[in-house]
Parts: structure tokens; sequence; C-alpha cells
């Protein structure tokens, strides 16, 4: 199975910034300013698929 066919749970920060269109300082910003929520996880840091989507939207 593709993962293509998985639906995105969350998004690495380099992956955020390609599906944003946003760069690094951007979401670091938003994060920040407790507009975009990230998760720590180990060493990552994971974006919510959902919280990047409302920031998109202009819901957060």
């Amino acid at each position: 199975m593709p993962s293509d066919d998985i639906p995105k749970l969350g998004y690495s920060i380099r992956e955020a910034c390609q599906a944003s269109s946003l760069g690094r300082t951007t979401l670091y910003a938003h994060i920040a300013a407790g507009r975009l929520r990230a998760v720590r996880i180990g060493g990552r840091t994971i974006i919510p698929a959902e919280s990047l989507h409302a920031l998109i939207a202009g819901d957060a």
C-alpha cells in the first residue's frame, strides 16, 4: 500500500514548510505565538496536520 493513500497525522518542520509554502522562521514564529501547535516526540518536532490546516485556513 503506497504511503500516499494514508492521510498524514503530522508533519516534520521540513514537510510543513513544503506543504504550506511557508519558511522555517515563519513556522517557528507561529509556534511561538501559539497559532500553530507543535509536539515534541523524542528529538523530533511534529506539527499536527489539523493545526497546520487551521493556520492555512485562517482559523488559528
